[in-house]
């Protein structure tokens, strides 16, 4: 995967899946209609004005809540092109690499501000802040899970694996 170059889109601690996808906001015709929901409680700008190779970081649990899975797939949807943060909640971890959106486990999260301009290499979970002239090192993503973001997720890798043994 190549390397993903974008604006920084920072919130704190327990991001959970009410606010990212809020009951109601999907009803499974227009994805990009139910997103223009996503974080409508915590920043109602951010829908409008997030663009596509954005990076969406968080610090600590972020995904917390139900399993929905409109969650990360909102984000993708409005151009998150990957995911960073302290923690995550285990569902949403593996629901973001589900839809082929990778998330980086990051000790240095919280360093990372709204608007910092990045680069982040998820196959070796290298990110540069452009911004403050700063590097951190995150947990790599492990080439089982970049092969399934690379397919563009679960679904698309298990169909090519299919054709390939057919």
């Amino acid at each position: 995967m190549k390397t993903i170059d974008g604006r920084a889109w920072a919130y704190g601690a327990n991001i959970d899946t009410d606010v990212l996808a809020p009951i109601g906001s999907y009803q499974g015709k227009d994805m990009l209609a139910g997103a223009r929901n996503c974080l409508r409680d915590v920043d109602p700008d951010f829908a409008y004005n997030v663009k596509e190779g954005d990076v969406f970081v968080a610090t600590d649990n972020l995904g917390i809540g139900s399993s929905r899975e409109t969650a990360p797939q909102f984000l993708k949807t409005l151009g998150i092109r990957v995911l960073v943060a302290k923690s995550y909640a285990r569902i949403f971890y593996r629901n973001s690499f589900n839809i082929g959106l990778p998330a980086l486990v990051c000790p240095d999260a919280d360093k990372i501000e709204m608007g910092d301009e990045l680069s982040v290499e998820p196959s070796t979970g290298d990110i540069i802040n452009k911004t403050k002239g700063e590097t951190y090192s995150c947990q790599p993503i492990p080439a089982h899970l970049m092969t399934i973001v690379e397919a563009g997720g679960l679904m698309p890798y298990l169909e090519a694996r299919l054709k390939k043994s057919a």
